[in-house]
């Protein structure tokens, strides 16, 4: 019950002077906002980075190449692969076909990159076209802005239907709908069922490949199928791409991929990897270590705040003694104990502690708010960054508190009640 009455008698003192008790809570309120935000930021940029991996496809992947030799290594290796040279296959549609079947991934597609000569306003041209699957432009997010991808039976039957770039569309197309259109390339003529939209990723906030990114939205696009057979011989892909649902999933996915093509090329090594996913693992695990580190440096940066708030607390705590002496006589001369006043300012010095933190949480929840929707990018408010910062209030409020209650606690009640300033 006492316990109660303190912290109804803390509250009407702390509203009884809100000047005073807003300057005192600000220093806490700077040091928690710090706290919060600093948390928030860091998270929020690793699971920007962490996501924009992601949406570029370079998480958890695998890309195979074709290769028909060893440039490096004994001379009992070379002279094998030159043995096995005439053996050596290229990678193939079908190879892509059967690892889309016999491996278990998150996306699949093969690539063919080939220039062709197209005809614009009389003048003749090199225009970029590429031949793939559908899964390329998910795992790109590469969103459509008008008609449709490649149907199931377009891929499979070597159809000759084109989807356009959004920048080629843009130079070519200005002030018509190609939709429905054919579009001479080279030998062939294509029919247009599609347009891709803008590059979403890098509107706004920060830039990840953008180069890359305009160059694909400059081509044109065909199903693996057909490119396979009309840009190369005997089939040939320039590469497979393979994405792992997760982590878990990524090692054995390579080693079931390496087992199969093994078995499809007479056990001839004449394919290679680019090991993304093994790389971007290194790299999330440097990023996720120099998090911590920061963690440890920004909190250290940000907790002087907090101290220098204490100090503020502990100040008028102190001075406010004098102001409440008739206040401390009158409570000890109707019953109460050293243990009540000295739970009384100790409480209050918590509360107001506490009162500082809840205002830099909610303060910072504006800032995040307010960078995720100019980023559009949503920034999390860690629970750690909460925690640490209800915490170290606490810990502020208690250490500030502790020595004013003391003092407070051993006053004579009978000078208190005399006293005069």
């Amino acid at each position: 019950m006492h316990v109660i009455e303190s912290i109804r008698g803390s509250f009407q003192n702390i509203f009884a002077h809100k000047l005073r008790s807003f300057l005192t809570l600000l220093g806490i309120i700077i040091g928690v906002f710090a706290v919060v935000t600093m948390f928030s930021t860091i998270y929020g940029l690793k699971d920007l980075i962490n996501s924009r991996m992601k949406d570029m496809g370079w998480n958890n992947s695998l890309i195979i190449y074709p290769s028909t030799g060893e440039k490096h290594g004994s001379s009992h290796i070379r002279h094998r692969f030159r043995r096995l040279r005439r053996e050596a296959k290229p990678l193939s549609y079908t190879d892509y076909n059967f690892l889309k079947k016999n491996i278990k991934s998150k996306y699949i597609y093969g690539y063919i990159d080939s220039y062709q000569k197209y005809y614009f306003q009389e003048n003749e041209k090199y225009v970029r076209l590429t031949a793939t699957n559908t899964p390329f432009f998910t795992c790109k997010t590469y969103d459509l802005m008008d008609g449709r991808y490649f149907n199931s039976f377009e891929e499979s039957n070597a159809i000759k239907v084109c989807v356009l770039g959004y920048h080629f569309f843009k130079e070519h197309y200005p002030d018509e709908n190609p939709i429905g259109k054919e579009l001479t390339l080279g030998q062939n003529r294509f029919k247009i069922i599609g347009i891709l939209g803008d590059d979403k990723l890098n509107k706004k906030g920060m830039n990840f490949n953008p180069w890359e990114r305009k160059r694909d939205l400059e081509a044109i696009y065909i199903p693996l199928s057909t490119g396979s057979k009309y840009l190369r011989a005997n089939n040939a892909l320039d590469y497979i791409y393979l994405q792992a649902e997760n982590e878990d999933d990524y090692n054995s996915m390579k080693v079931l991929t390496t087992q199969k093509l093994l078995s499809l090329h007479s056990m001839t090594h004449d394919f290679r990897y680019n090991d993304v996913g093994a790389f971007l693992l290194k790299i999330t695990k440097e990023i996720n270590q120099m998090i911590k580190k920061w963690n440890i440096t920004l909190s250290a940066i940000a907790s002087i705040s907090l101290i220098v708030g204490g100090i503020g607390l502990f100040s008028t705590l102190l001075i406010s003694i004098n102001e409440r002496m008739k206040e401390i006589g009158i409570r000890k001369s109707i019953g109460a104990t050293n243990l009540d006043i000295f739970l009384h300012f100790l409480l209050e010095a918590v509360i107001l502690s506490l009162l500082g933190a809840f205002w830099g949480i909610f303060f910072s929840f504006l800032l995040v708010k307010g960078i995720s929707t100019a980023m559009e990018f949503s920034f999390p408010i860690p629970l750690e960054g909460i925690f640490l910062g209800i915490v170290f209030s606490v810990f502020i409020g208690l250490l500030s508190g502790l020595y004013p209650a003391i003092k407070a606690s051993k006053i004579d009640t009978i000078k208190a009640i005399y006293y005069f300033e």
